[in-house]
């Protein structure tokens, strides 16, 4: 079976086309706007209505409150919230119920403490997403650093809730990040772009391609 993929911090008509022609599992856009991959509701719209039925459109907030994640979903059709933050269980599933939608959780990655937190999230979410976590620096952001973390550390785990790898994935990397990881889905951002925030088509696809040749 291949791997699914999603494509996160897209903003344009043309990496959206990429990742559906490429037959990406799921679209991401990013509404923080710190990210140079930021885009408002009204343009996440405008790049939703390109993508096709069945392939999942994810919205990542960072400690967004009711109200901005209100507006995005009033704007754009989006089936999965992606909570990129310090959310807590409580506000993960205080939002799943207020919004109907399914919540991704990313849960960052630096030791083995950060991986047994992510049990506190399995009764909360509905999928989680492994990533590096930040470097400490003003201006890191909370993912889309090209950082990967150990792979080893979430190799064989036994989560109740499906699970997502990312973190400094590229075409080159994601075969072996797979194979020692377990990972059945994968996130990538930074991996298909030029600089941050300017997605790459050839990128995109090549990414694609790689994890639809694993089996």
């Amino acid at each position: 079976m291949s791997v699914a993929a999603k494509i996160c911090g897209l903003s344009s008509e043309a990496a959206v086309a990429a990742a559906v022609a490429g037959g990406a599992a799921y679209v991401g856009f990013v509404f923080y706007p710190p990210s140079p991959r930021s885009v408002g509701p009204a343009r996440a719209g405008e790049l939703c209505a390109a993508v096709p039925a069945g392939v999942k459109r994810v919205a990542l907030f960072v400690d967004a409150d009711d109200a901005a994640i209100a507006a995005a979903l009033a704007a754009a059709p989006i089936d999965i919230l992606q909570f990129h933050g310090a959310e807590t269980p409580e506000r993960v599933a205080g939002a799943k119920r207020r919004f109907g939608r399914a919540v991704m959780k990313a849960i960052p990655v630096a030791g083995p403490d950060d991986v047994a937190a992510a049990a506190r999230y399995e009764e909360a979410a509905d999928l989680l997403l492994f990533d590096a976590k930040p470097p400490r620096r003003a201006d890191a952001l909370p993912g889309g650093n090209g950082l990967a973390f150990d792979w080893r550390l979430i190799a064989g785990r036994d989560w109740r809730l499906p699970w997502m790898l990312s973190g400094g994935l590229t075409a080159a990397l994601l075969p072996e990040a797979v194979r020692i990881s377990g990972a059945t889905a994968v996130d990538v951002s930074s991996g298909v772009e030029s600089a941050p925030g300017r997605k790459e088509v050839d990128k995109i696809h090549a990414f694609l391609a790689a994890a639809a040749s694993i089996r």
